[in-house]
This record gives structure tokens, C-alpha cells and sequence, in this order.
């Protein structure tokens, strides 16, 4: 067993939203971008939150694998800062015929250099990619970061056929426009590896966490998005993917 340790913001079993089955989720500390609707600043520290060795990880699995059958999801802050932990902790949970899925956004993805990244998707059995807004201006305004390595990640595992999810948070007055979903589902249409769509509405919920951690939370004042309207934003992308993959077979 691996002594290899990561930087761990905290661990979670019984997750029911991060991939398919009741899993066990491990959330990294550490992250490049600053999301305006971000739920754990707390993890966007590199500093060390705690640290857990792959063995320590893989034994609290075990305690739990009988609730947590789904397997195994790592998400972040952003795990990609850790690729070789996350690697090495999924190579073993691989041996061990264990489902692995990566949350990500992605914006670590160097498309001149994938080595690290091929390693990684040996042993990766779904990616579930967030892709915040499909316009990169809009998108650094949202995130700090361009979107352009995050959209070649995704042309990247369409190539090397990894299943992915992709998953979008919608923002009243920041992405909710009918013409960014239409442009995502366009976007999703081009790729052949897609196996699930999860709108998520933005909720306020985190303000009292920025005040405790004296962090200004930049969206005072947005309301939630309702659910109908998620579910309207999700039939406008899905329509827009089923419209491009129909023109791609014409």
C-alpha cells in the first residue's frame, strides 16, 4: 500500500451527488480558480488543511464500503493540484475493483504535455467535468481563469473516449442567457463521450460561511435559481446537443 499522502479538505461517505451510487468523496484543498459562487473557500488554500496517506484513505473506505458501493469520486477544491496523489490513490482502488470518478474543472489541463494526465485516466473511470460558462470572457469574470484549457480537456477525453458528465451550475444574470445554453449544448453536441447532463441551480446558502472566514461573497443579492428554471436552462442545452448531433449524421 502506497504511503503517498495528499492534502485533504475532508472526506465525506454516503455521497449521493457526485457520480453514479452511493459513494465515498474525497475533497482535495487547493484551488487556482475563484468561482463567485464557490461553496468551500475554505479549500482554496494550497496551505495544508490535513494530510492523508492513500492507505489512511483507502481504510477509511473500507470502514464504510458496505453504505458506499458506488466507489470512490476525489473532488476538490481542485484535485488536479495533486494529480500524482489522486493517481496513485486511484491506481490501487482500481486493483481493488473499485469505481473511480474525477470532479473537475479541468483548468489545470496542459494539452501540450498529457502524460501525467494519460496516467491518471488509466485508472479513472468517469470524469465528471465542470464547465462553468461556455464564453471565456464571461468565464473569467466568473472564475478569474479563461476557459480554453477546460474545453480542450473535454475534447481531450471525447478522444480518448472517458465517459464524462458534465456538470453546470447556472447564475442568475451571469450565465442564464438562452444563447450561452445553446452554445454549451453545441459545444457538448461535438463530443462523442458524454453520458449525463447535471444542471444545478446556484444557491446562497455559503454566504455565512464567507462572513465567518471574513471573505467578501461578491454575490449578495443574487436570488437562487428556482428548479423550473434549471430545468428549462437543462431542456435548452439538451436540445442544442441533440440538434448538432442530427447535423453531424446529415
Amino acid at each position: 500500500m502506497s504511503n503517498l499522502s495528499g492534502n485533504i479538505h475532508s472526506v465525506e461517505t454516503c455521497g449521493t451527488v457526485d457520480g453514479p451510487g452511493i459513494r465515498f468523496v474525497v475533497f482535495t484543498q487547493g484551488c487556482p480558480m475563484r468561482c463567485l459562487y464557490c461553496h468551500n473557500p475554505d479549500s482554496w488554500s494550497t496551505g495544508v488543511n490535513k494530510e492523508l496517506s492513500v492507505e489512511e484513505i483507502l481504510n477509511q473506505y473500507d470502514s464504510v464500503k458496505e453504505f458506499c458501493k458506488g466507489g470512490i469520486t476525489v473532488t476538490g477544491g481542485e484535485p488536479l493540484l495533486q494529480i500524482d496523489f489522486v493517481t496513485e490513490l486511484f491506481k490501487i482502488a482500481k486493483a481493488k475493483n473499485i469505481h473511480t470518478a474525477l470532479d473537475t474543472s479541468g483548468i489545470l489541463f496542459n494539452p501540450d504535455n498529457t502524460a501525467r494526465m494519460d496516467d491518471l485516466m488509466k485508472y479513472t473511470d468517469l470524469v465528471l467535468l465542470d464547465i462553468k460558462h461556455i464564453d471565456n470572457d464571461e468565464h473569467i469574470k466568473l472564475t478569474t481563469q479563461p476557459n480554453r484549457n477546460i474545453l480542450e480537456f473535454a475534447k481531450y477525453l471525447s478522444n480518448i473516449k472517458k465517459p464524462a458528465w458534465i456538470r453546470h451550475v447556472v447564475v442568475p444574470g451571469i450565465n442564464d442567457k438562452e444563447e450561452y445554453f445553446e452554445k454549451l449544448g453545441e459545444f457538448m453536441g461535438s463530443l462523442n463521450n458524454i453520458k449525463a447532463l447535471d444542471v444545478l441551480p446556484y444557491h446562497d446558502m455559503a454566504i455565512p460561511k464567507y462572513e465567518n472566514l471574513g471573505i467578501d461573497y461578491k454575490l449578495k443579492g443574487v436570488p437562487p435559481l428556482s428548479k423550473d428554471d434549471a430545468i428549462k436552462a437543462r431542456n435548452i442545452i439538451i436540445d442544442a446537443y441533440k440538434k448538432t448531433k442530427i447535423k453531424q449524421k446529415s
